[in-house]
Parts: C-alpha cells; structure tokens; sequence
C-alpha cells in the first residue's frame, strides 16, 4: 500500500482503504455512465429508468449497463452504411412529385423515399401466411433469403427447414440467418442439413462467447423473406408453430404479414444484405454481384411504399418519427394494432391530444399477451388514452401479435416492430409505409374485423384497485424501458 494513501486514511486497514478506492472508483463509473446516457437519444422514461438503477445500486446497474445498456452502436452504423439498394432508373420512379408529410419526415430522417410500382397482398391467417411462404419457397429459381427472429423447433420449422433443404439441392441458392437468442435452440445441429445440401446459415450477434461487436441486448426482430431479389414477405411472423403452419392450430397467435412485389422487396433484400455481410463478414459487393438488374426493372403494381429499417445500425429513428409523423398529422382517425402497448411519452401524448381533439383513436391489443410484464406496465397507458376519449378493444380468443398502424385510411405501416421501448429504441427492426388509398383501405378493413371480435376496455378507478396491484404495475411501468 503507498505511504500517501496510508496518510490520508491513517485510522483505516488497508482493505477499508481499498474497499474506499472501489467504491469511488464505481461512483466514478456511474457518473461517466449517466453522462453517456445524457448525450443519447433516448426516450425520458428509458433515461430516468437507467440513471436509477445505476445511482442507487451502482454494483448492479453499471455492470447491467456496460452488458445490455447500448441503443446505437457507431461502427455498425458504419460497417452497414448501405442498408438500401442503388436501384436502376426504372425501379426508382417517385411515389409522387408532392409526397406527403410523413413521407417527408421519414426521408428527413434518413430513410429512403416511397417508391412506386409495387403489389401489396395480406397475410391475414399463419395458415395464409405459410402457404404464400411455402409456394414461394418452392417457385423460387435463383436465390431464397430469409431472417427471422424465432425459428421454432418444431413441425413448422422442420418443415421449412425441409424445403429450404430441397431447394438448395435443386442449385437454389438459400441463406437463413437466425437471432441467436429467439433461435437459440435450432440454430446447431437442427439447421445442419440445410448446410449439408449447400445452404448457408449465419446467426445474427452472437451472446455465448460475448461478441465484440455489440451488445448482449440488441437483437434482430426483424422477419424478412425475398425470393429472387424482387418478392419479399415481411410482417410480423416467425418460423414457429405458434405463429404459422399448414394446418388451423386452436392456440395460434394471430398475427399479420404482407407479400410485397416490386422496387420495394428489393430494397428489403438489400436490408437482408447489410445484415448478412454483418454477421459473416461476407462482402455486399459479392452478394451484390448476384442480382441481375433486370430483375429491378419493372413494375408490379400501383402500391407505394416506403421501407425503414430501425435499430443500432441506423444513425436516427427514422421508423419512430415516421409514427409520430402518422399521429400527429392524423385528421380523421388513427388505428393501432400491437401486443405489447408501452409508449413513450411523445407518442402517448400524441395520442391523448387527438384523442381530445375529436379524433377516432382505436388501440387493438389482446386481453392478455405472452408477456406478464408488459401487461401489467400498460394498465396506466390504457387509462390515460381511455380518459382522453380514446378506445381501447381487447382481442380475447388468443394472443394477438399483429402489428399495425393505420391513419386516415391514408398511411399504414406494416412490420416487425411492436408499440414499446425495446421496439421503438432497441431492436433491429424493419416497417413497411404504405402511401396508398386501396391498399391502406385493405388494410383497415383487416383491423375493423379484428375490433369485431374484440371487447371494449373499461378501467377500473385507482381507488378500487389492490394495493399489492398498484405496486406491481408501478414497479413494471419504471422497469418497462430496460426491458
């Protein structure tokens, strides 16, 4: 031990010195730790949760933050700088010469602008959703690509692993890439004889060893599929019984997905791409070679979209501003579709003051989710958007895993992305902005059935509640960001 340190403390041992020089050595942490938090972008509530957790148990939070506290990662963003494509001329027409506000927003953002010439058809039903699937698996003649968060271990996903197989043996070329949490228990030896029969597989950010490329907390929820660089499924499915199989299964999820055909799905692909040379280090330019252009030029039907990935690998939040965009230019109605309901204050705001203005706001959300937390976390956000005049409607068959956002019967957006924290300001996730009229109106006639079956929302006064109630919804509200 130094003499000038057994000087400043000569009535203390030496390990009450050390115990001292740890002790403000973690303070020290923390400081540095909430000074990084500041200069984020994050939401209040995110920020407040985190600066809790790492003042009042810094032993815990610090080591917490370090692991799973990261929201943007800066070299990603830069290793994957081309997440959409160079299209050719004819695959670039604009959606518009005047687009609209949100559109504006989404591309102020970072996004790329809607392109036109593209069909949307829904996939309503996991029955629908797997038979498009497994159609386009079979039609496929030149490249399958496919991402998912959750591939399941089950008839499902042997099935599909089966054709994806089939294909590969055909000279198809197939590549899956799978999150390493959601398919922690098939991504070994039970995609192995997909590789066998020349397919690739990759898994996205591995955890077990910790990767020196990002954090343990940022996962890939995105669902992508693309067939021969022009066709993509997208939407909120996994490759799991419980999302979709061939047959009707009484405890599926309802859930909900698109086929999109044109400039579009090749701009999804490219999304696939950027994430693919991410995880096995692989080339864009080599993936790239693989596209003929003639694939890109051409015109599949009169839908304009406009794709956004969202997560650490992109600089802003273009997909968050593009909802708050959607809401807060809403001048008739605004639709939500989601299974987990935890906004941040903007959006809920957002949402209270249309709500008061008149407007028609409709939540859709099930009764109860797959997630007990996040169920008890949205008990305050429910009772706020009712009191301001919105409608909240319980989907009670089942779990409801659907995403969607519907505004005017003008805008909707389709995707992976749920209404919370880890959504929104996590998660690798991907949306679909659809700018027109029939397809938007498909759409909400797709929701308006769900809201059929649904029940309404009353809440309860506060003053009835369980006090044991009050306190865990309280304390899943503050933990909801971290989650």
């Amino acid at each position: 031990m130094p003499e000038t340190l057994r000087s400043l403390w000569p009535d203390f041992g030496e390990a009450s010195i050390l115990a001292t020089l740890y002790s403000l050595a973690g303070f020290g942490l923390a400081v540095l730790l909430i000074g990084r938090l500041m200069r984020e972008k994050r939401a209040p509530a995110n920020t407040f949760a985190w600066v809790l957790v790492i003042v009042l148990l810094p032993w815990l939070g610090v080591p917490l933050y370090l692991l799973i506290g990261s929201r943007k990662l800066e070299r990603i963003a830069r290793r994957k700088s081309r997440l959409y494509p160079a299209l050719p001329p004819a695959a670039r027409a604009p959606a518009g010469a005047h687009p609209s506000p949100t559109a504006h927003a989404i591309t102020a953002a970072g996004a790329p602008p809607p392109v036109a010439g593209n069909s949307v058809q829904l996939l309503a039903t996991g029955e629908d959703a797997y038979a498009v699937l497994e159609q386009h698996i079979r039609q496929a003649r030149t490249h399958i690509h496919i991402t998912t968060f959750i591939l399941g271990r089950d008839d499902t996903g042997r099935r599909l692993i089966r054709l994806l197989t089939e294909r590969a043996r055909a000279g198809v070329k197939v590549r899956l890439l799978l999150d390493c949490v959601g398919s922690f228990l098939s991504r070994g030896s039970f995609v192995e004889p997909l590789r066998a029969a020349g397919g690739e597989v990759a898994t996205f950010m591995p955890v077990i060893p910790f990767s020196s490329r990002g954090s343990a907390n940022l996962r890939s929820h995105r669902k992508i599929a693309v067939f021969d660089h022009a066709t993509a499924i997208v939407g909120g499915h996994n490759l799991a019984r419980e999302y979709l199989g061939p047959t009707h299964q009484a405890r599926r999820f309802r859930d909900v997905g698109a086929v999109v055909n044109g400039p579009a799905a090749a701009m999804l692909n490219e999304v696939f791409i950027a994430d693919w040379c991410f995880a096995t280090r692989q080339t864009p330019e080599e993936l790239h070679g693989e596209i003929p252009l003639r694939e890109l030029n051409f015109s599949r039907g009169t839908a304009e979209c406009q794709i956004v990935a969202s997560g650490p690998d992109v600089p802003g939040d273009p997909l968050y501003e593009g909802m708050v965009s959607m809401i807060q230019e809403a001048e008739e109605s605004i639709w939500i579709v989601t299974p987990y309901f935890i906004p941040d204050e903007v959006l809920l705001r957002s949402l209270i003051v249309k709500a008061r203005a008149g407007k028609e706001v409709v939540l859709i959300t099930p009764r109860r989710s797959d997630h007990l937390v996040a169920d008890l976390a949205r008990g305050h956000y429910l009772r706020e958007l009712c009191r301001a005049g919105g409608q909240v409607r319980f989907w009670a068959p089942g779990m409801l895993h659907a995403k969607a956002l519907i505004v005017d019967q003008r805008h909707a957006l389709l995707g992976s992305a749920n209404f919370d924290f880890r959504s929104l300001f996590v998660n690798f996730e991907i949306g679909v902005f659809i700018h027109t009229v029939p397809e938007v109106a498909r759409i909400r006639s797709w929701a308006a059935e769900l809201a059929a079956r649904c029940h309404a929302y009353k809440p309860r006064q506060r003053k009835r509640r369980l006090p044991l109630e009050g306190v865990l919804e309280d304390l899943s509200r503050l933990l909801a960001p971290l989650l």
